[in-house]
């Protein structure tokens, strides 16, 4: 069968990634003709390899989303051409592919005596979602649709594109076209199917609600949306993603580091973070050997010492990493210097460095960032376990206490915990940074991570050259600035010279630039192209997942409804309100200063009643 794809590409920095290098070419087994239609400018190099890979590369502007842009691409290659084909094909980048091999969707489909046909449709909805009324009809989804010859040569196939309104809106797209393409043909006589057939689904959007049973019913096609949605809306739908990923790595030899280099790229960290689960609760214990890759790797642990009086209880840690590795210990001047010296050497430890900071400003933070960075940027170490001497005095000793277990624990539990932790370093190549989950038993920090360093993050991401963006409320952060890492994952926040005149504030606390690059950590190995996995052993997960479930409860009572979406929209309706409330009553202060005491009377005996 001669096949012709019209494949429409857009991403908002012009970046092909190779997930899409991928699909073109395994794709091109089964097409005789690509024609690259793209709604964005494309990247110089990666143009050369979209150009390696189709016949037709055409760019233009976002005019019209993909509806226009298959109009378009059809216009250009042209209808005369067009009908010298068997089967036209009509898809996008919407989706990773091929998750199995591209030939069994072809194989199958190449039986069915059809005139168009689409891998995935979505059932009949009542009310149409986008107009309130009436029905959405069932349709054959436009990620990718098939189109025999006998309706390309067609006068309606024609007509309905040389008709075509221009499209300004998404809910245009699928009123105009996605939506209506099917009904309309179908009306006109002409059969279609489709490969997965909803029928033997549960649901009106299965490659979208039931994403986990399409791969583990072999779909060549994995959906990218459910992958960056809002976390929301899939908890409350149980919509599992990991699951689906899951069975990709399992069942089919598609690359997942395709999937995360460009998650990675394009999608906030915590919906990365929350949609795939990346919480990794590792055993500790081992049954099998190091695995001969890891048994090679170089480790390095830094360590900064200001109290002394904890190097035995940090070094008992650090004897956990079940792999020879080169300390290096900062501190803050040379008497202690001299104690840890001393110290190590009565322990027996042979490869170590004790480095003196040329001054305390910015304390374990510039220690790392200036002191240990040619430790860290001259490429000897694979990775790299960050500690320090933590105390916390103005916490309280219980807060403190919890806080530095949380840390030392899940970092550095045992040998066989911490041999799970490098092995899932080898085993996902795309982690760069492993790290306790936020605390919260004793700290208000979910909602609140930012605190008061938000604004300053934004402005040193731009000016040490971090391209992704921060999230809104609480950061995936290394809280406590203690994790493990790969120096490449973290190369910008090293390559950058920081000056201890940076570091000179009058404060140490929230605001200043180690609590502002403790919580960039993560953000600068997203920039790197990794993602941030957060660890945590089974003891530290149970005592953690209790005081959590307690707090959201106590919380979700106070709401007159248990869906968290409900309570999102009434807490920030309420915020919004309180706010409104808040100006109006400054603005009568201001302008009718002798009213102002006469509504207080007033407002306060109505709080009575």
């Amino acid at each position: 069968m001669r096949r012709v794809a019209f494949y429409l590409f857009y991403d908002n920095d012009g970046v092909v990634d190779d997930y899409i290098v991928y699909k073109l070419r395994k794709l091109r087994a089964h097409v005789d003709t690509i024609f690259f239609v793209s709604n964005s400018e494309v990247a110089s190099g990666c143009l050369e390899k979209v150009e390696q890979l189709v016949d037709t590369v055409y760019c233009r502007k976002n005019i019209g989303f993909d509806v226009w842009a298959y109009k378009e691409a059809i216009e250009k290659f042209g209808w005369e051409e067009l009908r010298q084909y068997d089967e036209a094909l009509f898809l996008n980048y919407t989706f990773y592919a091929p998750v199995f091999p591209f030939s069994e969707l072809f194989d199958s489909m190449s039986e069915a005596k059809v005139d168009f046909w689409g891998v995935s449709a979505h059932n009949q909805v009542s009310p149409n979602p986008f107009t309130g009324k009436g029905n959405l009809p069932f349709h054959i989804q436009s990620h990718f649709i098939a189109v025999r010859n006998e309706m390309l040569c067609s006068d309606s196939f024609y007509k309905y594109w040389h008709e075509m309104p221009m499209i300004k809106s998404y809910e245009d797209s699928i009123l105009k076209h996605e939506g209506r393409f099917t009904q309309y043909f179908k009306d006109l006589g002409f059969q279609c199917a489709v490969y997965l057939d909803p029928a033997t689904y549960n649901t009106d959007h299965p490659v979208f609600s039931e994403i986990d049973l399409t791969i583990e019913r072999r779909s060549p096609i994995l959906k990218r949306r459910p992958f960056f949605h809002d976390p929301a809306f899939l908890e409350s739908q149980a919509i599992d993603v990991k699951r689906a990923l899951d069975i990709v790595r399992e069942r089919s030899d598609y690359d997942e580091a395709l999937i995360w280099k460009n998650l990675i790229r394009t999608t906030p960290l915590r919906t990365i973070y929350t949609n795939l689960e990346q919480l990794s609760i590792l055993s500790d214990t081992h049954a099998n050997s190091i695995i001969p890759r890891l048994s090679q790797k170089r480790i390095a642990v830094i360590a900064h010492i200001y109290y002394v009086d904890m190097l035995d209880e940090i070094m008992g840690l650090i004897k956990n990493i079940p792999l020879s590795c080169s300390l290096f210990v900062t501190t803050d001047s040379e008497e202690k210097k001299t104690q840890i010296i001393n110290a190590l050497t009565d322990l027996n430890v042979c490869d170590f460095s004790v480095l003196v900071c040329a001054s305390n400003f910015g304390r374990d933070t510039s220690a790392l960032f200036i002191t240990c960075r040619d430790v860290v940027l001259q490429g000897e170490f694979d990775y790299i376990c960050r500690l320090h001497s933590k105390k916390s005095p103005q916490d309280g000793w219980a807060k403190a206490s919890m806080f530095k277990r949380h840390l030392f624990e899940n970092l550095l539990s045992s040998n066989e915990y911490v041999t799970n932790v490098l092995e899932m370093f080898e085993a996902e190549p795309w982690v760069g940074v492993a790290m306790p989950p936020a605390v919260h038993i004793g700290y208000p920090t979910l909602g609140h991570g930012w605190f008061l360093n938000r604004g300053r993050a934004v402005d040193v991401a731009r000016k040490i050259g971090l391209n992704v963006p921060l999230d809104v409320e609480t950061p995936i952060a290394t809280y406590g600035s203690m994790y493990w890492f790969k120096p490449e994952a973290l190369k910008k926040l090293f390559e950058h010279e920081w000056k201890w005149s940076d570091f000179d504030e009058e404060h140490y606390g929230d605001g200043d630039l180690p609590h502002v690059l403790e919580r960039l950590v993560t953000y600068c190995a997203q920039d790197a192209g990794f993602i941030s996995r957060c660890i945590m052993t089974p003891a530290q997960a149970s005592k953690n997942y209790v005081k959590l479930e307690y707090k959201v409860q106590a919380l979700s009572s106070c709401f007159p409804s248990g869906d968290l979406r409900e309570q999102m929209q009434i807490a920030r309706t309420a915020r919004f309100a309180g706010g409104v409330i808040i100006s109006l009553k400054r603005s009568i202060m201001f302008r009718f200063p002798r009213l102002a005491p006469l509504l207080r009377s007033g407002y306060r005996w109505v709080l009575k009643k």
